[in-house]
């Protein structure tokens, strides 16, 4: 598995580096073939918050987590918990909406699963001045709004960008206050 380390205000040592190597490559096991893309691994400090953030791209999925902890190390224990939990959670959902589809199954049932190649990706966010301080940039891949709610859901966010297979113009899922799901579709 390949990983891209960056730190952000830390120097990040080769005792960290090959940590965050160790915890993150334990995550291999889940599937047949390592990812092509790199997983981005992320380590910054503010003020006395040790965050990681990790982003593992691949085709049609991004699974998503961040931590925070006074310690880096236990910041990075717990990032891989998270992404542990995220990828078990969501392997039966997946298995059962691909097996229906007629697609290879993305986590086998042993565990594992296959690796896909996706685009990078940046992140985008808006400052409360209302100043675009990130831009997010990322390959729509055609799929359906259920599927792009798992991908919203992998993801950890409110609300999901995608194209729709079946119409084959710009849709947005979001997660409803009362724990359901809209769908925005355009209107011309």
């Amino acid at each position: 598995m390949k990983i891209q380390l960056r730190g952000q205000h830390l120097d990040i040592t080769d005792a960290l580096r090959d940590y965050v190597e160790k915890k993150i490559g334990r995550l291999e096991k889940y599937f047949d073939t390592p990812p092509v893309q790199p997983v981005q691994v992320t380590l910054s400090v503010e003020n006395d918050s040790h965050i990681v953030e990790v982003t593992m791209p691949f085709n049609g999925i991004l699974i998503r987590a961040e931590e925070r902890s006074p310690d880096m190390y236990a910041s990075i224990d717990l990032v891989v918990e998270k992404l542990e939990r995220q990828i078990r959670k969501h392997k039966t959902k997946l298995n059962r909406r691909f097996r229906e589809q007629g697609i290879r199954t993305l986590f086998r049932e042993n565990g594992a699963a296959t690796a896909l190649a996706m685009e990078d990706t940046e992140e985008a966010a808006e400052a409360p001045d209302g100043r675009i301080v990130k831009v997010k940039k990322f390959a729509f891949k055609p799929m359906t709004a259920e599927e792009a709610v798992l991908q919203m859901d992998l993801l950890g966010h409110d609300f999901f960008v995608f194209s729709n297979a079946e119409t084959e113009e710009v849709n947005v899922v979001y997660r409803r206050h009362d724990g359901n799901y809209g769908l925005i579709e355009p209107e011309f």
